[in-house]
């Protein structure tokens, strides 16, 4: 059968970075395709040449056996290619019916289009059981569904190859059911998809085929039953992935963070967060689990100081934090920085960086007072200096420190964002989702660090909706549903169906 996509010899480079380097495989079609790499392998670049994002400085694609150069995504498009980006496409006070109908409204008859269109989308998520009102705003949709609308628009414009690119990265396990579960009925109808993901499961779980990539080359495709997450892992990182890490015994230490009677009520008068009572020692990394949306989020916004708790008290080494009397958390986040509280944002786009700025900037927001000189000035000499040993420590893709931080793929932000808060010496580190769209040989780096942090006396809050990660790395299991704590579990306690129960509130301990 004639290949979709073919890749001819493509090489892509920026300035001193190169991108892609004489990369050659194909994609059947009517078959999901997989894609896999470390971070900075040249996936993204690849299918940005795909969609017309980038050209190519040499090498052929060929769409269904013939050769196109796909000036823009216009062109894309019309040659039957969606892609579905990592960070959505999105105008979020818009509905979804306005978000699909951007860019292709079919002239100045707007409303009879839009009545029209209506009915097409719920046709179409009929069809494919997508479960999408067109009427509803984007800002009031589940990231879940805000995803669903980015596949609805591709399905809308006709796309029979569709590109995903870290598409459960954002996702609960039953979103990411929900999600394999349309691939798996566009593979049915003929579409073609191509799926770029750090999850090795996630491959084995629903691809045919995956091509392998390291440092912008092809060191390997493979049928997807022919192969196991062990030689996946090491074709990425080209040596074998430890996954047991070496840990000091569990000797906490004295209290760091207490926690009593915290609770925290929204504007809607509805409550986040339940009478939650727990504590953080010294050396021991304590894991929260749960699905997202349980309550985990806004627990380490009020830690961070992002928001005031409704009630309750939180104690940092036996003294209260300072949330008493205030009508705000304006300033908040600065003062527990100072206490020595690291903050690692679930969202790093929304709260972990400044996507303008450059990765030198990035590397010290949050600690600029520590870097100052006379007069209020920066000491960018001593940045810079320090900027460069993080990124080379962390092994962050492309190591400039005046790049734009939006130029580098998801998981060197993180990389950049963890090296951060990891340097500023804390006593207590928040972390949430540490490694959400890295890839695994940078999770085992990862993971490491946070082991010696925890080590050398660091008391660690860790959010995961991860199961192996809460087993890898903690010494304590908190589970949360609704708002609540439902149950304490030691690591050594480790029970999936029993965590499962307790994220479902179905059970308690």
């Amino acid at each position: 059968m004639q290949p979709a996509v073919e890749f001819q010899h493509i090489s892509k480079r920026f300035g001193a970075v190169q991108a892609n380097r004489d990369v050659s495989f194909s994609i059947a079609e009517g078959s999901i395709h997989g894609v896999i790499g470390e971070n900075g392998a040249g996936k993204s670049t690849l299918m940005s040449i795909l969609y017309g994002y980038y050209r190519a400085d040499s090498g052929k694609l060929l769409i269904n056996g013939q050769q196109h150069d796909i000036r823009n995504s216009h062109e894309a498009i019309d040659l039957g290619i969606g892609m579905v980006h990592q960070h959505f496409m999105l105008v979020e006070n818009m509905t979804v019916l306005d978000n699909v109908m951007l860019g292709s409204e079919g002239g100045f008859r707007l409303q009879k289009n839009r009545k029209q269109l209506e009915q097409q989308l719920r046709d179409i998520c009929q069809r494919y059981s997508l479960d999408v009102d067109p009427l509803d705003k984007i800002e009031d949709l589940s990231v879940g569904v805000q995803q669903r609308v980015e596949i609805l628009k591709q399905i809308y414009r006709s796309a029979n190859i569709l590109i995903l690119d870290e598409p459960t990265a954002v996702l609960t396990v039953q979103e990411t059911a929900s999600l394999f579960a349309v691939l798996r009925l566009f593979k049915e109808q003929g579409k073609t998809i191509i799926l770029i993901t750090h999850k090795l499961q996630e491959i084995l779980d629903i691809t045919d085929e995956v091509t392998v990539m390291r440092a912008g080359t092809v060191v390997g495709s493979v049928q997807t039953a022919n192969t196991n997450k062990e030689q996946l892992a090491e074709l990425m990182v080209g040596r074998p992935i430890e996954t047991h890490l070496p840990r000091a015994p569990y000797a906490p230490g004295e209290t760091v963070l207490d926690v009593k009677g915290l609770n925290l009520i929204n504007a809607q008068q509805v409550s986040l967060l339940k009478d939650l009572n727990f504590n953080i020692r010294a050396g021991e990394i304590v894991a929260i689990a749960g699905v997202s949306g349980n309550g985990q989020s806004e627990l380490l916004e009020v830690l961070s100081g992002m928001h005031l708790p409704s009630s309750g008290t939180v104690s940092m080494q036996g003294k209260p934090l300072p949330f008493a009397g205030r009508k705000d958390a304006d300033g908040l986040p600065a003062t527990f920085r100072e206490l020595g509280i690291a903050h690692v944002p679930e969202d790093r786009l929304r709260d972990g960086v400044v996507k303008n700025f450059s990765v030198m900037m990035n590397s010290f927001l949050g600690y600029q007072k520590k870097l100052g000189k006379a007069f209020g000035l920066l000491d960018y000499k001593t940045i810079l200096k320090t900027c460069n040993e993080l990124l080379s420590k962390f092994d962050v893709r492309p190591a400039d420190p005046h790049l734009r931080i939006a130029l580098l793929s998801g998981g060197n932000q993180q990389k950049v964002v963890m090296a951060r808060e990891m340097a500023s010496s804390p006593k207590l580190m928040l972390v949430g989702q540490p490694t959400r769209g890295v890839d695994i040989g940078t999770i085992e780096s990862l993971h490491a660090r946070l082991l010696a942090m925890r080590d050398a006396g660091v008391a660690i809050l860790l959010v995961s909706v991860e199961l192996e990660e809460v087993r890898a790395l903690a010494d304590r299991i908190l589970v949360m549903s609704g708002g609540c704590i439902t149950g304490e579990l030691k690591v050594e306690e480790f029970d999936a169906t029993r965590i499962g129960l307790l994220m479902g509130g179905l059970h308690k301990h």
